[in-house]
């Protein structure tokens, strides 16, 4: 018996004790330091100018941060937090953390547990071994975080204590972003300035900010713990770099939307209370199309606090998953042939007054408001796709964009017929017949008519209008959203300020305000006609038309990743103070090196397998048919054995192909491994170029003989979990 299964044997259920579920307006947020709780542990004045810095910019005294560092003390060791953390999100993608006790002496040899404004405003982590894409030196250790005040801090728990948290960006000695966050942080500062200033043209002088919103939907894979143990691609890689494909996969469709399994649903019970407590809006829960396969999506919030909620949204899950003796796998692409996990990034926009600008609207002044804002992110996504597929560029993401699962690396807009129809009448000028029955009339000369929800939604279109949002479908499961956050702000704040231009150039003529809004609007959809489509974003047709359209086909990380390097690139996020120069070329560096380290990683944990698990269990499986065949030729000459030359034939025919397969497996391995010494010589962005050219269809070349000697090698001597098992046994 395999350890295989003996393992299969071991899967159960985990014993849970049975917790009486509480309203969850009862508790929800209770480990966050929110702003209703800073309100009662604080005087009034201190926080009337917490709330003017979140809102103007006007930094706090330190005084006042005193106070509140003391409050935010307070209230963590009450919950009985005994550590504070600054909670940062560097280049890894990943969160970091370094662990600081609040006491203090307070002479002969007592403690007192103190925490002061400076401390809660600024922390120096040593930053040496973060990624920072040659803006520091390895000696150059110092490195600082700063406190993110528009992100409520919050407390983690384990089993034998708690932690403060405090949401903070990550900077270099010089002031230079060595994080995600602060670069979002600045994108929504951009927007904010662009969307102002549009709405001030419409006359909306009560708006004073205007903020990106977002829910990113999270998709993962639960499997089984004792099966992820045994399997050394998924501990090093985070996916499968050999397995034969299940005779039963998600052909018949019975995974989606289907029943959730107990043991999931006890998981999915505990992520939300859990994410509950921290203030994370966790909405909707499902079954995914791929067996095993899963999603949480959560309610909109600010981008910056929803893309720190969708990082501890990931950590929780899993965290959680172990306690449930699964493991959550949120690589993109965690199980070849079936479908893999993406993070859908719904984008909007809202201002302090509650009001979508992605909305309609009511009125006609509210349609033609919302008109300008959609033909200025027409405009951004025509004139920067390649920058949105540079923000979503990972090795992990090619194996799943372009693979009938999610977008092709063609960037287009879908924004649905009626919505494509009025652009149409606006561009030409002309009124067209639409039907009375599901819409309103704008009332505006050569305006047509159209409603609010106008559209059924295109889930193969990469950047698609749903209603009130767009859809970036192209994020990958793994990312951390701060990234395509922050280029979609910055090319929409562009373009915002170019439509505020057009508009205010076009009624300096003396012109109408409403003929000059939309002659303005014509214009865009005439230049970005290209970018709108409306059909299979998955066809084979749609890649030859958007080939004949110029739009960009980028399948390769490393060329995607050039368009950080562009000069009207850095020009543009220089302008908008998203990124400098050099933490636009850092970026570059450390995204082709982390590219290049995982396919080296994947490439290296192969090797391994084939050596240390496959080939013994071939060459196991081979010993066994050579014997068979050999005993029975000689039964065949000294016992006069009846058999048949074809049976005999067959034996021969199947010993020759497994000796045949393991040869082509570690032929093709010796091949891999000079590959890697050869990559070794040659600069980052070639290594990055050999690998996509060279190693990943060596790695599948690989794939496909292991996956075939898996069909035929004995169960008995194929330690590896299959396909079937870890996606088949809840």
């Amino acid at each position: 018996m395999s350890i295989r299964q003996k393992v299969l044997f071991k899967i159960k259920n985990v014993k849970l004790d049975k917790i009486e579920p509480k309203k969850v307006s009862t508790y929800f947020g209770e480990n966050t330091f929110n702003t209703d709780v800073m309100q009662k542990l604080i005087s009034k004045n201190t926080f009337e100018a917490f709330k003017t810095w979140i809102s103007e910019g006007k930094t706090i005294s330190l005084a006042q941060a005193n106070e509140i560092a003391n409050a935010m003390k307070e209230w963590a060791t009450a919950k009985g937090a005994t550590y504070y953390t600054h909670w940062f999100q560097p280049m890894t993608g990943l969160t970091a953390e370094k662990h600081d006790s609040f006491i203090s002496f307070s002479g002969s040899g007592k403690v007192i547990e103190k925490f002061s404004g400076n401390k809660l405003i600024q922390g120096e982590p040593d930053a040496s071994s973060f990624p920072s894409g040659g803006i520091r030196a390895t000696f150059e250790a110092r490195g600082y975080t700063a406190w993110d005040p528009s992100s409520p801090a919050f407390i983690i728990e384990s089993k034998l204590g708690k932690t403060l948290c405090i949401p903070t960006i990550f900077i270099s000695y010089h002031g230079e972003a060595l994080d995600k966050k602060l670069p979002l942080l600045r994108s929504d500062e951009s927007l904010n300035k662009a969307a102002v200033g549009l709405l001030r043209i419409f006359g909306h002088r009560d708006v004073k900010k205007v903020f990106s919103t977002c829910g990113p939907e999270q998709e993962y894979f639960l499997i089984d713990k004792n099966y992820y143990n045994l399997r050394q691609d998924l501990i090093m890689a985070g996916r499968t770099l050999v397995g034969a494909p299940s005779p039963k996969g998600q052909q018949l469709e019975d995974q989606y939307f289907g029943t959730i399994k107990e043991r999931v649903l006890n998981f999915m019970f505990e992520v939300a209370q859990e994410a509950y407590r921290l203030g994370i809006p966790v909405m909707t829960r499902h079954n995914e199309v791929a067996p095993h396969q899963y999603e949480f999506a959560p309610i909109f919030e600010e981008s910056n606090i929803a893309a720190d909620h969708n990082q501890l949204l990931m950590e929780l899950m899993k965290k959680t998953a172990l306690r449930h003796d699964m493991v959550c796998l949120l690589h993109e692409k965690p199980f070849a042939g079936i479908n893999g996990s993406g993070k859908h990034l719904n984008w909007s926009l809202a201002d302090d007054r509650g009001n979508n600008l992605l909305n309609p609207g009511q009125t006609p002044e509210d349609n033609l408001q919302f008109l300008a804002v959609l033909s200025a992110v027409l405009r951004a996504v025509y004139l920067h796709a390649d920058l949105l597929r540079a923000s979503v560029a990972l090795a992990g993401n090619e194996h799943r964009l372009g693979a009938n699962e999610a977008p092709p690396a063609i960037i287009s807009v879908f924004l649905g017929e009626q919505l494509t129809d009025i652009l149409n009448m606006i561009e030409k000028g002309v009124k067209s017949k639409i039907s009375k029955a599901d819409i309103m009339d704008l009332g505006i000369g050569r305006l047509p008519k159209f409603n609010k929800d106008s559209t059924d939604r295109n889930r193969t279109s990469p950047f698609a209008f749903t209603g009130e949002k767009f859809e970036f479908r192209a994020v990958g499961s793994s990312q951390n959203i701060s990234t395509p956050i922050a280029v979609i702000n910055t090319i929409i704040a562009e373009s915002l300020d170019y439509v505020s231009e057009q508009i205010k150039k076009t009624t300096s003529t003396g012109k109408d305000f409403n003929a000059s809004v939309l002659l303005v609007i014509s214009k865009i959809v005439r230049e970005t006609k290209d970018i709108r489509f409306e059909g299979n974003n998955y066809s084979e047709e749609w890649k030859k038309e958007a080939n004949k359209r110029g739009l960009p086909n980028v399948a390769a990380t490393y060329e995607a990743l050039e368009a950080l390097t562009k000069k009207e690139n850095i020009d543009l996020f220089e302008r908008y103070k998203v990124f400098s120069k050099e933490e636009l070329v850092a970026r570059y560096h450390i995204w082709i090196h982390m590219y290049n380290l995982t396919l080296e990683i994947e490439a290296n944990t192969l090797n391994e397998m084939v050596n240390a698990s496959i080939v013994p269990a071939g060459y196991e499986y081979e010993k066994l048919l050579a014997a068979t065949l050999d005993e029975l030729v000689r039964l065949k000459k000294s016992a006069k054995l009846k058999i048949e030359e074809p049976a005999l034939r067959d034996k021969k025919e199947h010993l020759s192909e497994v000796v045949s397969k393991i040869y082509y497996v570690r032929r093709n391995a010796s091949e891999m491994v000079k590959l890697l010494e050869k990559a070794r010589k040659v600069s980052d962005h070639k290594r990055a170029e050999l690998y996509f050219k060279e190693l990943k269809p060596l790695m599948d070349h690989i794939r496909k003989h292991v996956d075939q000697l898996e069909c035929v090698v004995s169960d008995d001597a194929w330690d590896l979990p299959k396909y079937r098992e870890m996606l088949f046994i809840k």
